[in-house]
């Protein structure tokens, strides 16, 4: 996949100024927008070393045709630049967020005669006011219900209101005083759209000012003795407070920010934004998007800013809603060029705007609950995508297309190893089934002799060690269950030393080969696998390997990696499946490490038991340590008398454990059944 020839600008020619770039293809069409401080710089990254560049920005660079500039004269206005022509162009090769799922808005059509109250959802249309947005669309009838009371604006679509109109009666809500009930002109439309203009300022947070009018009109009714009124009056009050007790108190009153918390992984992330106003949250939004290059968190985190603030189109019909820039932003990740950033939101919102991460107090209290939050949405995403049946059918088919598969891998098995600097190297085997974990057959390895040499070769003779043994015992408990079938076959004797013997003998622990074998690492370690299973002599078992960098598979035999591209369900799927595997293993390194610390030769000795252990290790900080010491030092610990540190210091004296590493090697373990 070269890049286009003739698409490479002549040496010299492109200014070193700041700037925004264009790549078009063939057509004309704009496929991507970028800016950059130094335009001659950013551009020849593309053409220096095609090789070295992401899958997705491959793909890029080989479909555009052409290449154009404009240069402006500050970073600010080429932020600027680049989101217009984002907005405009909608290249299909920049990052894209996505709302993960539809939110319901409170909207006030304030472009029409008799401004209407409603539940709305999709695009914003201009003239409308809109509120949230909020989690579901009961919480706002429940709001609306509650201030319909204090503020009777028309809730009726346009049918109802012209059928009232015609008919001369009002609908029940005009009855009931939940509705001024304009269809009969009991109303004019100055004094109904003055009513919602109040309502739209009490939801936008000038909320005191009501509360006090009313309660000022129920003093005064008390006064003359028309307590009718006065109960009334106080009932709406009781009804603007309830309303106001849904939005939770989070931040002083004169607090106006916007909240953003992002969480990633190496395919997708997944942003989540609170709108508090007045030190209320009145509303939340969710963000998911496919990463399509080597973005981090700071690059992401700056996207989204552009995305979320870079229409000012209806910001002042949309306050609220997260559109109009409020004066503090609070973000989990610093953006990329924060200064630059934060000079465009200001030039957006008019005046400064407080861009930082929370350290402490409150806003970082809050912040953590909107990081938890957008870790649980990226999760949710995840397992939506992972649990759906059509989803799982479309990754196992583009696997077994990729790999050149006999079969789609109904059944896959992934190991991955673990160490640190050679000490204490495990491994573990995941198992997925037609595209979902099947944790009952998990298994983990103490890995026994990994060879000299450095990570990497670590790293490859633990594979050869931990496939093979893996499969050793496949063909193993597959000989077992043939010799029993064959008893079973030639009428062999239905019980031996008084056990019965079963028709159908469970399968063993590793009975079940899998369709394909996935590594953690590149070429050499899926190579390693694949001589551990052709010396056995199995030869119906695919390998591949699963690199980390640029999310390449690697087939032992290829000399180039498949690339699978970035919204594949397939590769999805490798990388799920290669996550699981380096978490379990994770897991049961830092078990081993933290036994070794803590057991070691001090389990060998009589009359030191775990509390006196755990208090030496405590006080020495290791065992290593601990053997270094004088039966002086040794005894000068609570609880460890001169006598026991006389035999402590002797013990560890002679003792290769004591004297070799910080804590005496693991006997080789498993959970549950896994090789030892």
């Amino acid at each position: 996949m070269p890049a286009t020839p003739h698409l490479r600008p002549a040496p010299g020619s492109i200014p070193t100024s700041p700037g925004v770039y264009r790549f078009r293809d063939g057509s004309g069409r704009v496929i991507y927008v970028g800016k950059a401080k130094n335009l001659r710089s950013r551009l020849s990254s593309y053409f220096r070393d095609f090789a070295g560049l992401h899958p997705r920005t491959q793909q890029m660079v080989s479909t555009a045709a052409d290449v154009d500039w404009t240069i402006v004269g500050t970073e600010v206005e080429a932020l600027q630049l680049e989101y217009s022509w984002i907005k405009e162009y909608d290249p299909r090769f920049n990052v894209k967020y996505r709302d993960d799922k539809s939110y319901p808005y409170l909207a006030v059509t304030l472009d029409e005669e008799f401004p209407r109250v409603q539940v709305m959802r999709g695009a914003k249309r201009k003239g409308v006011r809109y509120f949230g947005p909020y989690s579901h669309a009961w919480a706002i009838r429940e709001t609306v219900d509650l201030l319909l009371r204090v503020f009777p604006v028309r809730t009726c679509s346009a049918g109802v209101f012209r059928g009232a109109r015609t008919s001369g009666r009002p609908c029940l809500l005009g009855y009931i005083g939940k509705c001024a009930a304009p269809c009969t002109g009991k109303i004019s439309p100055e004094d109904h759209r003055a009513l919602a203009d109040d309502f739209c300022s009490f939801l936008a947070g000038d909320t005191g000012r009501f509360i006090r009018r009313l309660e000022g009109e129920m003093k005064d009714a008390a006064k003359g003795m028309e307590y009718e009124r006065a109960a009334r009056l106080r009932d709406d009050i009781e009804a603007l407070r309830a309303a106001l007790e849904k939005q939770a108190v989070v931040l002083p009153d004169s607090t106006d920010c916007d909240v953003i918390a992002l969480a990633d992984d190496q395919l997708e992330a997944a942003v989540q934004i609170f709108h508090v106003r007045g030190g209320r949250i009145r509303g939340r939004r969710g963000y998911v998007v496919d990463k399509v290059d080597e973005a981090g968190p700071a690059d992401l985190m700056a996207t989204f800013l552009g995305q979320l603030y870079g229409s000012t189109e209806g910001a002042e019909e949309s306050e609220g809603t997260g559109t109009a820039v409020p004066r503090e932003v609070l973000v989990s990740h610093e953006p990329a060029d924060p200064e630059v950033v934060a000079g465009w939101l200001a030039g957006h919102r008019g005046a400064n705007v407080d861009l930082r991460v929370p350290r402490r107090g409150d806003k970082r209290a809050l912040m953590e609950t909107v990081e938890k939050n957008a870790a649980e949405a990226l999760a949710r995403h995840k397992t939506h995508r992972a649990g759906d049946l059509s989803t799982r059918g479309r990754a196992l088919n583009e696997l077994q297309e990729a790999l050149d598969l006999q079969e789609a891998p109904l059944r896959i098995e992934c190991f991955d190893i673990s160490n640190l600097q050679g000490e204490h190297v495990v491994a573990s085997m995941v198992v997925f089934e037609d595209g979902l974990a099947r944790k009952s057959e998990y298994r983990r390895f103490s890995v026994r002799g990994s060879g000299e040499g450095g990570t990497e070769q670590h790293d490859v003779a633990a594979m050869y060690e931990v496939v093979g043994r893996r499969f050793r015992r496949y063909l193993e408990e597959s000989a077992r269950s043939g010799e029993v079938a064959r008893m079973g076959e030639t009428g062999g004797s239905a019980a031996q030393d008084g056990h019965v013997i079963d028709d159908e003998p469970k399968p063993g622990k590793f009975a079940y080969p899998p369709n394909l074998v996935v590594v953690d690492g590149a070429r050499p370690q899926a190579q390693a696998a694949r001589r551990a299973l052709d010396e056995l002599g199995i030869d119906d078992v695919a390998v591949c390997g699963l690199a980390k960098r640029l999310e390449e598979v690697w087939l032992p035999d290829d000399e180039d990696p498949v690339i699978l591209p970035r919204t594949s369900e397939g590769l999805y799927l490798l990388q799920r499946v290669r996550d699981e595997a380096h978490r379990f293993a994770i897991a049961y390194h830092r078990q081993k490490r933290a036994k070794a610390l803590t057991g070691s030769a001090l389990d060998e000795l009589p009359g030191l038991g775990p509390a006196r252990r755990t208090a030496l290790i405590k006080a020495f900080g290791s065992v290593k340590r601990l053997a270094g010491a004088t039966a002086e030092e040794i005894a000068a610990v609570p609880g460890i008398g001169p006598k026991l540190a006389e035999t402590v210091h002797a013990h560890l004296s002679g003792s290769s454990a004591g004297r070799e590493t910080d804590g005496a090697p693991v006997p080789n373990s498993t959970d549950g059944g896994g090789d030892t």
